[in-house]
C-alpha cells in the first residue's frame, strides 16, 4: 500500500524479535511509515536487513538515553513495544521519556500473551506476568493514552512447539494433561495486523484488546486429530499428568520453571478460554468483521507448504 500523508507513524521497540517483526510488516503493509529501534550491537543484521527492504526506518539506540528517546517519540504518534520478557521492565524507561515527550497518541506495552489481569496460573507464570502487570498499571498512573492486547498464544509457534512437523522420524507427540482443555492460537501474521488496527483505532483507546475468533479455539488432541488427517501419520502420543507438571514447576530453578508452568495454564487449565467475552469486552475479529483471519485448519495447511520456521521465542 502507498503510504498516505495522514497515516499515524508507528515506532515499534522489539521490532526484530519474534513477534515484534510481524507487527513492523504489518506497519508497513498498511502504509504507516515505521520505525524500528534497535540496539547498535544487535546481532539481529539479516532480520534487520529485511525489514529496511521492505520499508522500514531502523534507528540505532539504548533504552538508557533518555533524551535520544524523547526526541524520537517526538517524531511518531504511536509506540508498540514487543520487548522479549528479560526486557519487560525496560518499558518503564519508555514509559519516562513518553511522558517527556508529551505527544504520544497510543502505547501498546509488550503484553501480546493471555489476559494477565483475568487470570490465574501457576507461581513462576505468576511472578511472570506481575512484571507485565506492573507496567500496565505504570502506564495508567501516567495516563498515556493505552491499549493493552490480548493475543494468546502465537499459533505458528506453538504448533511448531506441539507437532514437531518439521522432524520427518517417528515423532513422539508430548501432550499435556488429558488433551482436552481448548486453546486460542492466533496465526502471528493475523497478530500483527490486528495490531497495528487497534492501535490507531479510537474505539481501542484505553481499553483491553482480546484477540479470540472462534476460527483460532482448538485443543490440543483437536490440532493432533488434525494433523495426523493431512499427513497421514498415526502419532506416538505421550500423556504429562498435570500433577508432574505442578511438581516441575515447583522443583526447577527460575527461569526455568515458567516454560512448564505456561503450558500448564494454556493446555491444562485452559486459561486462554477460561473467562467469558463480556458485551463491553473488545474482541479484535468481532471489531474488523471484514478481516479475513487465519483458521488453525488454515496454518496447517500452510506447515504442509511452506512451513514457518520454529522459533527460539519465548511463548507467553
Amino acid at each position: 500500500m502507498a503510504v498516505q500523508k495522514n497515516e499515524s507513524k508507528i515506532l515499534v521497540f522489539g521490532g526484530t524479535g519474534y513477534i515484534g517483526s510481524y507487527i513492523v510488516k504489518a506497519s508497513i503493509k498498511f502504509g504507516h511509515p515505521t520505525y524500528v529501534f534497535s540496539r547498535p550491537n544487535s546481532n539481529k543484521t539479516e532480520v534487520l536487513d529485511q525489514l529496511q527492504s521492505v520499508g522500514a526506518i531502523i534507528v540505532k539506540g539504548t533504552m538508557d538515553e533518555h533524551e535520544k528517546l524523547v526526541s524520537l517519540l517526538r517524531e511518531v504518534d504511536v509506540v508498540i513495544s514487543a520487548l522479549a520478557y528479560p526486557q519487560v521492565l525496560d518499558q518503564l524507561k519508555i514509559i519516562e521519556a513518553i511522558k517527556v515527550a508529551g505527544n504520544i497518541k497510543r502505547f501498546l506495552p509488550s503484553d501480546f500473551g493471555v489476559e494477565e489481569d483475568r487470570v490465574s496460573v501457576l507461581p513462576p507464570f505468576e511472578a511472570f506476568l506481575e512484571k507485565k502487570r506492573k507496567i500496565r498499571r505504570a502506564v495508567e498512573a501516567a495516563n498515556i493514552p493505552y491499549t493493552f492486547v490480548s493475543a494468546n498464544c502465537n499459533g505458528a509457534y506453538f504448533v511448531n512447539f506441539l507437532l514437531h512437523p518439521h522432524e520427518q522420524k517417528e515423532e513422539i507427540i508430548t501432550v499435556y494433561g488429558s488433551g482436552e482443555a481448548k486453546a486460542v492460537l492466533v496465526y502471528e501474521e493475523d497478530i500483527g495486523v490486528f495490531t497495528i488496527k487497534v492501535a490507531t483505532d479510537p474505539r481501542a483507546c484505553n481499553r483491553v484488546v482480546i484477540y479470540r475468533p472462534a476460527a483460532y479455539l482448538i485443543s490440543q488432541r483437536e490440532l493432533i486429530s488434525l494433523w495426523e488427517k493431512k499427513t497421514g501419520r498415526s502419532l506416538n502420543k505421550v500423556h504429562v499428568p498435570e500433577e508432574e507438571m505442578v511438581t516441575l514447576s515447583e522443583s526447577l530453578p527460575d527461569p526455568e520453571n515458567i516454560p512448564i508452568s505456561i503450558l500448564h495454564s494454556v493446555f491444562v487449565k485452559g486459561v486462554t478460554v477460561q473467562f467469558e467475552l463480556e458485551d463491553d469486552d473488545f474482541e479484535a475479529s468481532a471489531s474488523y468483521p471484514d478481516l479475513k483471519v487465519t483458521t488453525v485448519d488454515e496454518l496447517l495447511d500452510k506447515f504442509m507448504t511452506n512451513p514457518p520456521k520454529p522459533a527460539s521465542a519465548a511463548f507467553a
